[in-house]
Parts: C-alpha cells; sequence; structure tokens
C-alpha cells in the first residue's frame, strides 16, 4: 500500500484514559510526545487534522451522590479542557500550529467554537482541538466527535483508545469475548457495542461517517489508519 492518505480531512478522538498511558491519572508525557509526532507525520501528508479528545484521565462523573449530573458533566467538560492545552503545547513543539476552540467560553486561554473559523484553520493546515464537549451536560465527547465531524464534513473519525479495537465485551474481563475487525453502524447500535454511546453512533449513521477504532498505544497506528491500512475494527 502506497503512503497516500485515504481521507483529506479527519476528526481523530482521543479518550483521556489514552493520554494518561500506563498510569490510572493524568497525563503521561512520552504519549503525549508520540501523538504530537504522529499528527506532525499526518499534516506533512497534507491531512487536515481536527481533534476530540476526553478528560476520563481527570474526571470520570458523579463522585457523590449528593452531586448532580449536569454538575458532574461540566466538571468532565473543564478536564477535557486541561486536555486541549496540554495537545496543543505537545503538538506546537513539533513546529505545527495549533488552535484549541472550546464550546463554553474561555477566551483567555482558547477561542470559542465557531465552526466557520475552525474550517478556515484547517484549510491552512493548522490543527484544531475542540474543547469542552458540546458545552451542554448530558452528552459525550464521542457524541461531541460525531457533531463536529457532521458539522466540518470530515471524511473519517479515528477513535484512538485504551482497547485496540471493538469486542463483544470488555476483552479484560471476558477472555473470549469477540474482536470484530468490520461493522455496520446499524450493528454497533443493535448490539449495544460499547466503541461509543448510542447517540454518537446514531448520529454517525444518519451522517454516513465512517469510523476507525483503534489503540493509540501502539506507534504508528494513527499514520496506519489515517493510510486506511488495516488494523482496529471499521465501521461503516
Amino acid at each position: 500500500m502506497s503512503d497516500k492518505p485515504k481521507y483529506k480531512r479527519i476528526i481523530l478522538k482521543i479518550s483521556g484514559e489514552a493520554l494518561a498511558g500506563d498510569k490510572s491519572f493524568g497525563l503521561d508525557d512520552d504519549m503525549l510526545a508520540s501523538v504530537a509526532s504522529e499528527i506532525e507525520q499526518v499534516t506533512e501528508l497534507g491531512v487536515q487534522v481536527a481533534l476530540v479528545v476526553g478528560g476520563g484521565n481527570f474526571w470520570r462523573g458523579r463522585t457523590s451522590d449528593n452531586m448532580d449530573r449536569a454538575t458532574a458533566d461540566y466538571m468532565g467538560m473543564l478536564a477535557t479542557v486541561i486536555n486541549s492545552l496540554a495537545l496543543q503545547s505537545a503538538i506546537e513543539s513539533t513546529g505545527v500550529e495549533t488552535r484549541v476552540q472550546t464550546a463554553i467560553e474561555m477566551r483567555e486561554i482558547a477561542e470559542p467554537y465557531i465552526r466557520r473559523r475552525a474550517i478556515a484553520h484547517l484549510n491552512r493546515g493548522c490543527v484544531v482541538i475542540f474543547g469542552a464537549g458540546t458545552g451542554n451536560p448530558f452528552f459525550s465527547t464521542d457524541t461531541t466527535a460525531a457533531l463536529r465531524a457532521a458539522e466540518i464534513d470530515a471524511d473519517v473519525i479515528l477513535l484512538a483508545k485504551k482497547i485496540d479495537a471493538v469486542y463483544s465485551a470488555d476483552p479484560e474481563k471476558y477472555p473470549n469475548a469477540v474482536r470484530y475487525e468490520r461493522l455496520t453502524h446499524q450493528e454497533v447500535l443493535e448490539r449495544g457495542l460499547g466503541v461509543m454511546d448510542s447517540t454518537a453512533a446514531a448520529m454517525c449513521k444518519d451522517n454516513d461517517i465512517p469510523i476507525h477504532v483503534f489503540a493509540l498505544s501502539e506507534k504508528g497506528n494513527i499514520m496506519k489508519a489515517v493510510l486506511g491500512k488495516a488494523i482496529g475494527t471499521i465501521i461503516l
């Protein structure tokens, strides 16, 4: 297979847990540097890169029955901004211009999310990181990735996770779980597979957005996915 990219514009969705590397909390400098290096290589191919990052390495929902869901979700949005700024710093250290846009305004540290401005940044080769989710509680960062992919007309969502593919069940708990190489959006919904939440999966189905799931920890996987190589799971 040639080194010609399969996609022109991508949404790279990175889980917060993946950015923690082998740690259970926080950020791993080596993982950030690895991701930044791969993104630099992808941009050198002329691929336009937008990122959505989760916040699970800092915050994963309510820790007390006294906390309401909306408050917990807003805290999660702030966690994604921490990760967005860390990724921006790591990517810019490679010489690639990067912008963070947040769905909740915090002008001192990031631009507000404006669709046309995001597309303009991408068209001139700038990496754009979408932080703070959709800006609304009760929606996951998976849904953010699906929404932004539809808004900016991305060719694919690259779903970089700690796990290397989509399985019928958690392979760490169930060693006999079936590993899938190809699925349809409808199969993901009907089987209740945990690759992403149902709202995000339905949005990808309705907008014909392919999803490619793979492990972030394996170096070179982002580039392999951009080139269309057979790693992880493809959802069409």
